[in-house]
């Protein structure tokens, strides 16, 4: 059974116990409270109150939860909305704090990543009044939409980003980069085999074979988003291959990845945030404004126009992903053939793939 299999079929066992539980007597959820409560003291404070409920990387992982926890923040201090975040440790914590969540009257509650959607579509069916968002997933397919792609839930809202564009802008340097240094192997490490990290390694790989024809691009995977010496591993013996720049796709334990790189004297890929200074020899980093994404579903429910059974997308072209800092080292001549792909695939000129 693959990693991605086990967390699915652990967070649903989870989801239907804790339900029965749940309709049985009523009691609270029992969750991880990563922060928490804050309330805005603002002028001009609102009276709704927004949950984050993380995934299993916590929001400690310099990267995909920490930027949704900064969307958060920022929704308290320009929205003056109520906050709640709700830090997840194991995937059994998923359903009791999305239940805190719901217990606590929140007007809208997002969930941080692809891993809790069967726990999210379980609490929307039990609570059809409550708002929910989820990050890196669209409502039109399972557990949300049936196999038709028939929206089940009008009170969820998928918060989707095209990562494949923003990989595909790294993949170009990273194969231009690995040229010069007398190679044309390049690498991506993984967490879990899921979409949303194959997003960006199918944007990567495309990309950077278009850009340097021949390259060879080595995937592999941690299944893990936080043990640092998984990543470590599995991006030395692609280093031992040859690889000459490497992408981290792996949150927290991605960091093992740029650690590699550094002591390798190759080049690292940050991924989610800007992580030019979490390593010594980051190329650049592969960006997905997560955050933007929270601070936009909230700011539709203080407007009162939550998009329920819909998606808000994100992508190079209205600034949802992109590029962080780029070391010095890479020449201008690779920075505007990176702006021309991105050129091609804002005017519709260039289709990125999204899977592998």
């Amino acid at each position: 059974m693959s990693g991605f299999a086990s967390v699915r079929l652990l967070a649903a066992a989870g989801a239907g116990m804790l339900v029965v539980a749940l309709a049985a007597c009523g009691g609270g959820g029992g969750g991880t409270e990563g922060a928490g409560e804050t309330t805005a003291t603002g002028p001009a404070a609102s009276e709704v109150l927004a949950a984050l409920v993380s995934d299993i990387g916590k929001f400690t992982d310099r990267g995909f939860n920490q930027s949704q926890l900064a969307g958060l923040n920022r929704a308290k201090n320009e929205l003056g909305v109520q906050t709640l975040p709700l830090q997840s440790s194991s995937v059994s914590d998923y359903i009791p704090n999305l239940t805190t969540a719901v217990r606590r009257g929140a007007d809208l509650v997002i969930s941080a990543g692809f891993l809790l959607a069967d726990a999210t579509a379980t609490m929307a069916k039990q609570f059809p009044d409550t708002h929910f968002a989820i990050t890196d997933y669209s409502v039109k397919t399972a557990p949300f939409a049936d196999a038709k792609g028939n929206v089940r839930f009008d009170n969820v809202e998928g918060l989707t980003y095209a990562a494949n564009e923003s990989g595909c802008l790294v993949g170009v340097l990273a194969a231009k980069t690995a040229e010069r240094m007398g190679s044309k192997v390049i690498g991506a490490v993984g967490g879990l085999k899921i979409p949303p990290v194959d997003i960006w390694i199918a944007g990567y790989r495309f990309c950077a074979q278009r850009a340097v024809p021949g390259t060879k691009v080595l995937v592999g995977y941690s299944q893990d988003f936080v043990a640092t010496d998984k990543c470590k591993t599995v991006a030395e013996n692609q280093i031992a291959r040859g690889a000459k720049v490497l992408f981290q796709v792996a949150g927290g334990c991605g960091l093992g990845t740029l650690k590699a790189a550094d002591q390798a004297g190759i080049w690292g890929i940050g991924v989610d945030v800007d992580q030019y200074r979490l390593a010594r020899r980051v190329l650049t980093s592969g960006i997905k404004h997560v955050d933007n994404g929270v601070f936009e579903a909230i700011k539709q429910v203080t407007a009162g126009e939550f998009s329920g059974g819909t998606d808000l997308v994100f992508d190079l072209k209205n600034d949802g992903v992109g590029v962080g800092r780029i070391n010095p080292a890479v020449p201008k001549a690779d920075i505007t053939l990176m702006n021309q792909y991105k050129a091609r695939i804002v005017s519709g000129q260039l289709k990125v793939p999204a899977t592998l």
